[in-house]
């Protein structure tokens, strides 16, 4: 692997249209734990499958299993909830370590495929709690390690090597991505 780690841009109307899925199949409200876990093991198959995330977030393991950390901070900084941000007009702030749906928002951004993703793991992990969802991430991702009270990034390409890609399709997976990093910075120097 090159020096050049794999890096997708967040996409925070995405990531909100995907958590509301989550939420709205949970009965409109969850453990924004459970949550977290959810949208990684989304991105985590949807890495496997289309070799692209549903969020473009950035992972860390952390003492209870790994985060978004873009999504955690939204959530535990709370923001404004007035303000403009996508998230905040579709999902409560946390009440009881809990995420409540307020309205359900469109699901353009998400492919059908994505949406039938989404569908698997809500109906999969239905009946888990967060705490069964943290011991859960522990005993099956590989690309999660314990670090107590610190984080450490979980680098996309290990994520890609855990879910059985060969060094020949993570390289061209890099490429690519910086590719298309390149080409949407060169576009947006226009805005």
């Amino acid at each position: 692997m090159s020096n050049n780690e794999i890096k997708f841009k967040f996409n925070e109307k995405k990531t909100t249209q995907a958590a509301s899925l989550f939420l709205k199949k949970n009965g409109g409200k969850m453990s924004y734990m459970k949550l977290i876990k959810l949208l990684y093991l989304a991105d985590r198959e949807a890495l496997m499958l289309w070799e692209r995330p549903l969020t473009g977030d950035t992972y860390f393991s952390m003492k209870h299993g790994p985060i978004l950390s873009n999504v955690l901070d939204i959530i535990s900084n709370g923001g404004d909830p007035e303000n403009s941000s996508y998230w905040y007009k579709h999902i409560d702030q946390p009440k009881d370590y809990d995420v409540g749906l307020k309205e359900l928002p469109e699901t353009d951004t998400l492919s059908q495929r994505e949406i039938d993703l989404i569908d698997e793991l809500s109906e999969k992990f239905k009946d888990f709690d967060r705490w069964d969802m943290v011991k859960l991430c522990h005993e099956i991702l590989p690309e999660w390690e314990d670090v107590e009270n610190a984080r450490k990034l979980i680098e996309i390409s290990n994520i890609l090597k855990e879910v059985n890609k060969s060094p020949d399709e993570i390289k061209a997976i890099e490429e690519e991505v910086s590719n298309l990093n390149y080409i949407e910075e060169i576009l947006s120097i226009d805005d």
